[in-house]
Parts: structure tokens; C-alpha cells; sequence
């Protein structure tokens, strides 16, 4: 007799073994029809694998993550049966599950083509319909090199020659196709349906090393029902047109080029939403009482070696020697032995440095300092994405200095202003994560616990709910992780509060407590933003670059109809201009309709339009970003109305 626990706590007890479908039957014929895997304590595994002991169980189907991701691994493997049979000769490599979908690696000497992924994906629905059963085999693996070497395989054959000889080699079968795979796999092809597409075509290295052969890259993405496919391919698509490169081109904010990998050439009109963004951010530390410092960019090794980021770090580094070059023969030469110096990656060791100058007492605690911070982290090439994965950053970053009594106070206190200021920019649909304990850390598990129950006790004082994440937290301590969800229903990771015990101890920071004595402070590192850079490539694509009036670069143009109107457009800039709005007039000699088209690509939120009629009547007709209506209103109401909506959100009465 064995028991099976279900998720809600209930059982069921069976006389011998079973398998998943045979337990899904026993609830409901409709569950057994929808049945793709069932868990075994945590497990995912094949439905027609059998549980011989007591175990908690559940049985996944589309509507369960693990299922969506059990129908993307077996989308790879049609992909494959699917590419081979359209193109024999073509060896299959690699595909494993990722984001939102699939990719599976193929060698091939003829690259494929666009038309070529509608033949495979055709083919794959074929494969779908012909609902082949998919067989769990055990193999010998020595057996298993001799196999796929002799049909050809030989990348498979490579791939299993470095499994160990005592594992056991599973290889899965569906139809006449099979495939090397540790499983799990739905019971058979038909259960994939058909809500999956190929998306693209890349190249790839053999094992990810460029000295490896040069393979071709198919992906594509699978989802549990038709309706999720559908909004997938659409935020997609609107994230292709709300692509900020794109927009930084189209509204002249910004550029990125080789010479400077990973740094970005701010434009004018992109560093106003730099600067907009920033004084914002910094009226409102002062408003919680932050005080503003500015440190180093250049830190001796043994200054991080000390801290720990030398040990946990150092990859992400920039490394310079400490040493003025001499020259011999013509070249500049460093001595082998010179110190070494590093570029700053973040701002927290300096801070504490600064908390070292003079005798800090309890009654001096919390001491908030904040920091625009420029930091320099040594990204791979191929990770660099834009604004949202650079070298160089300016963070808004902060340290908060305190009592151990004062950790809630001051975690309400910055929960409160990550909420004002997220509303303040659009950002209203907000998730909290609580990320743990790394395996990579530096100091000891009780230190660990009290940090991160602190942690947990200040987002209940609060009264947020939140998930937490194993293994996510930084190297010094846990961490809240503020997620933050777009216009297009995508998450970004941005604002965060680190609660550290461990860099006060490292640095030697104290303070004398009430006993007279000294005592360790405790380190809140924060920041609402994470990186200036990040954060306005996120509102640029969130707001498919429509930024708010009080953050617009141009917030309105003045287009005088005929050149009759040019004295009366000038007018209308210095009203707007008197009262501190971002505006100028376009007097070219080109067609009204032109010059709406040309501001609108160019993303300005307010057009104004004036004739004759306008200047003999005072008013200005309205048009804004996105609309095709028009009003006419008076030029001081006008003004007036302008004015009011481009204060920024904090000094609004």
C-alpha cells in the first residue's frame, strides 16, 4: 500500500505502483485527458513513470508553468524531427528550454532561410498531427557513442562520450526520430498542440567557443494555448516598434559605438531627461533627509581585496596599475610589480569610508548618504544591450548607517519612497521579491538569518507581500528587489534595499553606542532607480518614447502656418519660455502637415499651430502626440494649462 499527498494536502492510497496517467484517471477522466507529467516530491517526470513508495505528487498540464515548460522542451525536439526530415544530412547539436520559449543548434553546410523556417514549422504541425508516442529508453553509453556515431551524429556522439560510464544514458524516442535527453517528455507529440512559432535565425559556436565550428541557431516560442501565443507575439511586436535604441535614434537622445563599448554618448535632448530625472530624484532624498557625497573613481586592490569584491568581483573589474609609465626605447613600460588599482564597480566601500571620518555616536544614527555614483563594471561584449546593459552607469545610489533597532524605520521609510516615486513616473503595477542567501557569500549563517529576517520583519511592518528567491542575493547580504511591470506587460528588476551586517565588519565602521562602547553599525545599501541609464531606457519603451510633458527634451513647437505668422510664433515661444517650458519655434519653409509628421516621428508631446487668424485673435491651436484632433484656445490659458502639467510631479501644490 502507498499513500499520494496532492498539493491541498489530501491523499490517496493505491495497492501497488503507479504511474502518473493512471493517478490523474483515478481524480478525473477530464484530468487524465489534460495530463502532460506529473511531480513526484518536486520532481517533474514522465506520466508514465511509476511511483513505488509514499511521495507527495501533482500532474502538470498546460495551464501549470512547469507544463509550458515541458511543451517548449518537446517543441525543440519536433523542431528537430523536423529540420531532419526536410533536410537530411543536417546533424543536430543542442536545444534547450529558455525564456518564453526554445532553441535548438544545427550543423548544416547551406544556411537556412526565412522561407525555410515557414517548410519547418509547417512540418512540425504535421509531426503534431500525426501524434507519435514518445518512448523513455535507457541506454548503454558506450552503446550510445557507437549508435550516433554510425548515423552520422557525430556532435550527439561528442556529447555523450564526456558522460561518466557508470550513468545511465536516456534517449528518447517519437516516431522513428529520437534524440539524447534526460527528460522529462509529454506522452506524445499530439499533446504539444499547436501554439508554438519560429521567431529567428542566428549563428552560433560549437560549446559557445569561437574556435569551435560555426552552427545555425533556431528559435522559437510555445505556449500552453493559442490566446497566450497570440499576446506573446504581440508584446513582441510592440516592443520592436518601443525599441529605445530605435527611439533614441528617431528623437536624438543618444548613441552607442564601437570605440566606446558599453558607455553611451548622451545627445542634448537626452541628457534633459538625464537631468529632469535626477534633480527629481534629488529633491526627493532631500525631502527624506539624504545627505549627498561624492567619492573616488579610482580605489587601491587592497581597499577591495578588504571589502571582499576583490575575491567575489574581481571579473567585473577594471584593473589599472598604480604606477607612472617610464619609457624606454620609445614605449611606455609598467613595471611587472606595480600596485594595482581598480574603477570603482559600485559606491559602497567608499561610503563607509567616509562614515570613518570622526567618532560617530547612537545619537548620530541613521546617517542616509547618497551618491550619483558614475561605476564601471568590465560586462562581456555580447551582453551589452543598449541603455539597458552598459559598462559605464551612474546609479542613484545610497547608504543608510544605522542602529539595529532602526532597520524597520528606515525600511518603512524607504518603502514609502520607492512608492511615491514609481507612482510619480507611471509606475503603478509593482511586485516585491525578497532574494536570499547566494552560495557565494561572504559571513556566517547566524549573521545571514538576522539580516534576513530583518528583511522579512520590515516588508511586514509595511504590509507588502512578497516571493522570495533562493541563491539571488548579494554577496554581503539579502536583498528586496523591487520588480517593476511596463506598458507592454514586461517586468524589469529595478529599486533595492540591502540589508548588510557584513561590510561594516570588513571596513572596521563603528559608532559609540549609549554603553560607551563600540558597536558595529548596520549597512542599508539602496537605490530607487538602480541606474539612471537602465531606468530611461525602461520609461522610454514603457512609454513608446510619449514621455510626460515635465520630462519631454521638447515640450512644445510652435509651427506658424504661413511666414506671416513667424512674429506671432516667436510671441508664443517667449510666453512659453517665460514660464520655464522647453519649447521654440519651427519657421521653415515647409508645409504645416510636414512639420506635424516630422515632430511626431521626433516624439514632441505639444504642437502648436498659428495663422493669421491665431495672431489677431490671440490663441494658439493645440495638437498633441498621438492625436489627430485639434482645439483652439486662448495663448494665456494655453500657457497657463502647459505650465501647470510640465511641474514636475514633487513641486505640483
Amino acid at each position: 500500500m502507498i499513500t499520494l499527498t496532492l498539493p491541498d494536502g489530501a491523499t490517496r492510497q493505491f495497492d501497488g505502483p503507479i504511474d502518473g496517467l493512471a493517478f490523474a484517471e483515478s481524480i478525473s477522466k477530464s484530468l487524465a485527458k489534460k495530463a502532460l507529467a506529473w511531480k513526484v516530491d518536486g520532481e517533474v517526470i514522465d506520466l508514465a513513470r511509476r511511483v513505488e513508495a509514499d511521495a507527495e505528487v501533482a500532474v502538470i498540464t498546460a495551464a501549470d508553468e512547469d507544463g509550458v515548460d515541458l511543451m517548449r522542451h518537446d517543441c525543440a525536439h519536433v523542431l528537430a524531427e523536423a529540420v531532419q526530415e526536410l533536410f537530411p544530412g543536417t546533424q543536430v547539436t543542442i536545444g534547450p528550454v529558455i525564456e518564453n520559449g526554445f532553441y535548438y543548434d544545427f550543423a548544416r553546410e547551406t544556411p537556412f532561410s526565412l522561407d525555410d523556417l515557414e517548410a519547418i514549422e509547417k512540418r512540425m504541425k504535421e509531426i503534431v498531427d500525426r501524434n507519435e508516442e514518445i518512448i523513455r529508453e535507457e541506454w548503454e553509453r558506450d552503446a550510445a557513442v557507437a549508435h550516433f556515431r554510425e548515423i552520422g551524429e557525430e556532435y550527439k556522439a561528442e556529447i555523450i562520450a564526456a558522460i561518466p560510464a557508470d550513468q545511465a544514458i536516456t534517449v528518447y524516442r517519437q516516431g522513428d526520430w529520437k534524440d539524447l535527453c534526460r527528460g522529462p517528455h509529454l506522452p506524445s507529440t499530439g499533446k504539444l498542440g499547436k501554439a508554438f512559432k519560429l521567431t529567428k535565425l542566428a549563428g552560433a559556436y560549437w560549446r559557445g567557443d569561437s574556435n569551435n565550428e560555426m552552427l545555425q541557431r533556431i528559435y522559437g516560442t510555445c505556449w500552453g494555448n493559442e490566446k497566450d501565443l497570440k499576446a506573446y507575439l504581440h508584446m513582441v511586436e510592440e516592443a520592436e516598434k518601443r525599441d529605445h535604441r530605435k527611439l533614441g535614434r528617431e528623437m536624438d537622445l543618444f548613441h552607442l559605438q564601437e570605440e566606446a563599448q558599453g558607455s553611451v554618448f548622451w545627445h542634448a535632448k537626452g541628457y534633459i531627461i538625464w537631468q529632469q530625472l535626477e534633480q527629481y530624484i534629488r529633491r526627493r532624498l532631500t525631502e527624506h533627509h539624504y545627505e549627498e557625497v561624492k567619492t573616488p573613481q579610482l580605489l587601491d586592490k587592497r581597499f577591495w581585496e578588504q571589502s571582499g569584491h576583490w575575491d567575489k568581483f574581481r571579473e567585473n573589474m577594471f584593473v589599472v596599475p598604480d604606477e607612472v609609465p617610464s619609457t624606454e626605447e620609445g614605449a611606455a613600460v609598467i613595471s611587472a610589480d606595480a600596485d594595482l588599482m581598480a574603477i570603482k564597480p559600485m559606491n559602497c566601500p567608499a561610503h563607509v569610508q567616509i562614515f570613518k571620518q570622526g567618532i560617530k555616536s547612537y545619537r548620530d544614527l541613521p546617517i542616509r548618504m547618497a551618491e550619483f555614483g558614475c561605476c564601471h563594471r568590465n560586462e562581456a561584449h555580447g551582453a551589452l544591450h543598449g541603455l539597458m546593459r552598459v559598462r559605464q552607469m551612474t546609479q542613484d545610489d545610497a547608504h543608510i548607517f544605522c542602529r539595529e533597532d532602526q532597520i524597520i524605520s528606515e525600511a518603512v521609510d524607504f518603502c514609502g519612497l520607492v512608492t511615491q516615486v514609481y507612482t510619480d513616473l507611471g509606475f503603478e503595477d509593482v511586485s516585491v521579491k525578497l532574494a536570499l542567501r547566494p552560495d557565494m557569500r561572504a559571513g556566517d549563517d547566524d549573521v545571514w538569518d538576522r539580516a534576513e529576517q530583518g528583511l522579512r520583519d520590515a516588508l511586514t511592518e509595511v504590509g507588502l507581500e512578497w516571493e522570495e528567491l533562493p541563491n539571488e542575493g548579494a554577496f554581503y547580504g539579502p536583498k528586496i528587489e523591487y520588480h517593476l511591470r511596463d506598458a507592454i506587460g514586461r517586468t524589469w528588476q529595478c529599486g533595492t534595499l540591502q540589508l548588510d551586517f557584513v561590510l561594516p565588519e570588513r571596513l572596521d565602521a563603528a559608532y559609540i553606542g549609549e554603553d560607551g562602547n563600540k558597536h558595529r553599525p548596520v549597512m542599508l545599501h539602496r537605490a530607487v532607480l538602480g541606474t539612471l541609464e537602465r531606468f530611461i531606457g525602461i520609461m522610454l519603451e514603457s512609454y513608446a518614447g510619449k514621455m510626460p510633458l515635465w520630462l519631454a527634451p521638447e515640450q512644445v513647437v510652435v509651427c506658424p502656418i504661413t511666414s506671416d505668422a513667424d512674429d506671432y510664433a516667436h510671441k508664443v515661444v517667449a510666453a512659453l519660455q517665460a514660464q520655464g517650458l522647453r519649447a521654440r519655434a519651427d519657421i521653415r519653409n515647409e508645409k504645416i502637415n510636414y512639420k506635424v509628421r516630422e515632430h511626431s516621428v521626433a516624439k514632441v508631446p505639444v504642437i502648436l499651430a498659428v495663422g493669421m487668424r491665431e495672431a489677431e485673435e490671440g490663441t494658439v491651436s493645440m495638437r498633441r502626440l498621438g492625436s489627430k484632433e485639434q482645439s483652439v484656445t486662448g495663448l494665456d490659458d494655453a500657457v497657463a494649462a502647459l505650465t501647470a502639467e510640465a511641474t514636475p510631479p514633487d513641486l505640483r501644490a
